[in-house]
């Protein structure tokens, strides 16, 4: 193996891994060497040659209350000392039945039914074959594919796939291998509404459920909608007799304003999949949770009615603990006021930018700030010169964007928009996308 990547200085731990460690989303032949972090603190990276960068995207957007939480972290380590994991299989622990009866209360209508996983992806999944045997449980026949939505991502394992948009890129080697979904556009004004309704009206007996994210199509662009077209969903899918799954895996969990991005809405999907900042960015869990009426179609004394699915670090003791630790800090509120903080000093902080030379469009919801390009911008070369500025920022698409935690100081809410202001002023942006 010839790759230069493999040959470049860094700590010891990296150059002999090099080789060994397969990245993800980039050309292991041509991408930048990683920055090796050797610790966090609060909103800040520390790398190995002692330079802090403040992390503008809160490592995916998952470490909400910014790294080494005290509160999560002493749950941890006690949840540790007493029992890191159990088979779910037969087995049950206090950490997962007492998530799961929290999430129940927090989630607004009776989506009450938790089932457990570790990653984004495979929650998604779950919900696809919920709102798949939810039908054939109920002796409806062909209700195979699912309906979902362009600029829509919900994942990298096989079936998420086949419900993002098509026309994104990163999952066009895999066309033909999945069945095909059905994809629309979002229902954003009367047209497209209609047009919807069309779709349904001529495909609804084939379509098990609706899959969208809420308020921000997070991966396929940043893209905004209203809270009217979750009600249009709602109504569209009743009017069906369809499901209508929410993927709150980016939203979820305060990052809009509110602590679930449905609830600006007041309304309420079948089922709804959870991740990210669910343990505070600091061990994997999903959930997908399901409505009582869903629940009650596998709640049988047929056991192939049953879901059979579990992964087998389910309900993980360690994530679960780690996830009540965060639902604490939730519920005691001062997140609130530190997402309308973030979510000013990136409107501020970002709007001189409007003006500059590619950029079509600034944007914030919440603590989510975008600056779109007209093209897709050259993601390694970005990562290095936002870096120089003391910011980590990963761009995506067309997009630069800033997902930071919830606790970011001021002074490093101003490093982050600064970067972008000074970088993006330099020009040289465009590139080939990526994420």
């Amino acid at each position: 193996m010839t790759a230069h990547y493999l040959e470049r200085a860094g700590p010891d731990w990296l150059v002999a891994g090099a080789r060994h460690v397969w990245r993800p989303y980039c050309q292991m032949k041509t991408a930048r060497p990683p920055l090796p972090v050797v610790a966090t603190r609060g909103s800040r990276l520390i790398l190995d040659d002692g330079r802090e960068l403040v992390d503008g995207l809160a490592s995916w957007w998952t470490a909400c209350h910014g790294y080494n939480h005290p509160h999560i972290a002493g749950a941890i380590r006690d949840q540790l000392e007493r029992m890191p994991h159990v088979m779910f299989g037969g087995l049950a622990h206090e950490p997962a039945y007492r998530l799961a009866r929290r999430l129940a209360n927090l989630l607004p209508g009776d989506l009450n039914h938790a089932f457990f996983a570790e990653s984004g992806s495979v929650s998604v999944e779950i919900a696809m074959k919920m709102a798949l045997q939810f039908h054939i449980n109920q002796g409806r026949e062909g209700r195979t594919r699912f309906l979902s939505f362009r600029g829509g991502y919900h994942g990298d394992t096989l079936a998420t796939m086949t419900v993002c948009d098509p026309e994104e890129g990163m999952h066009s080697l895999f066309s033909g291998v999945m069945p095909s979904q059905v994809i629309a556009d979002l229902p954003v004004d009367a047209a497209s509404e209609a047009a919807l309704d069309a779709v349904l009206a001529q495909r609804g007996g084939e379509i098990a459920a609706i899959l969208t994210e809420p308020l921000v199509q997070g991966a396929g662009g940043m893209l905004f909608h209203s809270p009217q077209v979750l009600r249009t969903l709602r109504r569209l899918a009743d009017k069906h007799g369809v499901l209508l799954i929410f993927d709150e895996i980016f939203t979820g969990f305060g990052r809009t304003g509110a602590l679930f991005a449905m609830q600006a809405a007041g309304v309420e999907p079948d089922i709804v999949t959870l991740s990210k900042a669910l343990t505070g960015g600091t061990l994997p869990l999903s959930v997908a949770v399901a409505s009582t009426r869903v629940f009650e179609a596998f709640w049988s004394d047929d056991a192939g009615a049953a879901l059979m699915h579990g992964p087998t670090y389910m309900g993980n003791a360690l994530a679960c603990a780690a996830a009540n630790a965060s639902l604490d800090l939730f519920e005691a509120g001062a997140w609130r006021a530190d997402v309308a903080r973030v979510s000013a000093a990136l409107a501020a902080g970002l709007e001189p930018v409007r003006t500059a030379p590619g950029v079509v469009d600034v944007r914030v919801l919440g603590a989510i700030g975008v600056v779109e390009f007209d093209a897709p911008v050259a993601v390694g070369a970005l990562c290095d010169a936002f870096a120089a500025e003391g910011a980590w920022i990963r761009p995506m698409g067309r997009t630069v964007y800033l997902t930071p935690a919830f606790t970011t100081p001021d002074a490093d809410l101003a490093i982050l928009t600064a970067a972008i202001r000074e970088v993006v002023s330099a020009g040289g942006v465009e590139g080939n996308g990526g994420v």
